[in-house]
C-alpha cells in the first residue's frame, strides 16, 4: 500500500513539476511572442524616427533653399524698385524737355532765318520754303516733339552743307541797273561769283553793299573754269579766285 502511494505522489510531482514547466514555458513562449512585438514596435518606430528624419533633412534644404530664393527675390524687388523711382525721375525731366522744346526749337528757328536772311544770297526761295515747312512743323499740334527737333536740327544741317559744297546755278541778278541771267559759282560760303552767258563780263558779290560788282577780265577763265568744274563738266583742280573783303577786290 505504501508502495502505491509513493508511486502516486512520484507522478502527482512529476505532474506537477510538468505542468509547472509547461507553464514556465508558455510565460516564456509569451515574453518570446512579447519580445517580438517589442521588437516589431521598435524597428517600426525606428523606421517611422528614421522616415519622419530624413523628411526633416529634406523639408530642411527646402527651407533654406526658400531662404535664398526669398533673398534673391528681395534683392531684385528692391532693385526694380529704384528702377522704377529712376525712371519716375527720369519721366519728370522728360514732361520738363517735352515743356522746353517748343520754345527751343522756336528759337532756333527764329535764329536760323535770321542767318538765312544775312547770308549771301542763294537758293534763297529754296531756303525759305524749307524754313517755312518747319515753322509749319512747329505750330501743328499732331506733329511730335522729336518730330519737330528733327525737322529744326535738319535745316541746320542743310544749311552747314552749303558751307563745304561747290555749287553753279542760274540767276537774275540786278548788274549795271538791268536784270541779267547769269552763271552763279558759289564756293561754299567764302564767295559767290557771277559770270554772262557770253563770258564777256565776271564779278562777285559784295556782302557789304548787298550788290553784284564787277572783276577784272583776269578772272574770266577761272570763273568760267569753277563753273565747269562745280557742273561736273571738268575735273576737280585748284582755282584762283578773288577773296572779298570790305568790297575791295584783288
Amino acid at each position: 500500500m505504501l508502495k502505491k502511494h509513493i508511486v502516486f505522489l512520484t507522478m502527482l510531482t512529476t505532474f506537477v513539476a510538468a505542468t509547472e514547466m509547461e507553464q514556465v514555458l508558455e510565460v516564456g513562449r509569451d515574453n518570446t511572442e512579447l519580445s517580438a512585438q517589442s521588437q516589431s514596435k521598435i524597428d517600426a518606430t525606428d523606421s517611422a524616427t528614421e522616415k519622419i528624419v530624413n523628411e526633416f533633412k529634406v523639408v530642411s534644404k527646402q527651407v533654406e533653399g526658400l531662404k535664398l530664393y526669398n533673398a534673391q527675390k528681395r534683392i531684385q524687388i528692391q532693385a526694380q524698385l529704384d528702377l522704377m523711382d529712376k525712371y519716375d525721375e527720369q519721366l519728370v525731366q522728360v514732361v520738363v524737355m517735352q515743356r522746353q522744346i517748343p520754345p527751343l526749337a522756336q528759337r532756333m528757328l527764329e535764329g536760323l532765318e535770321k542767318y538765312v536772311k544775312l547770308d549771301s544770297p542763294f537758293h534763297i526761295e529754296e531756303r525759305m520754303q524749307r524754313l517755312d515747312l518747319v515753322r509749319a512743323s512747329l505750330s501743328n499740334p499732331k506733329v511730335t516733339a522729336s518730330e519737330q527737333v528733327r525737322q529744326i536740327l535738319e535745316a541746320y544741317n542743310i544749311e552747314a552743307e552749303y558751307g563745304r559744297k561747290l555749287d553753279a546755278y542760274d540767276e537774275t541778278i540786278i548788274l549795271d541797273g538791268q536784270e541779267v541771267v547769269v552763271n552763279i559759282l558759289r564756293v561754299g560760303r567764302l564767295g559767290m561769283f557771277f559770270q554772262t552767258k557770253d563770258e564777256r563780263q565776271t564779278g562777285y558779290y559784295d556782302h557789304e553793299t548787298g550788290t553784284w560788282e564787277k572783276l577784272s577780265g583776269s578772272y574770266r577763265v577761272q570763273i568760267r573754269d569753277g563753273i565747269r568744274m562745280a557742273q561736273k563738266l571738268a575735273p576737280m583742280d585748284i582755282m584762283m579766285l578773288p577773296v572779298v573783303y570790305s568790297g575791295d577786290a584783288s
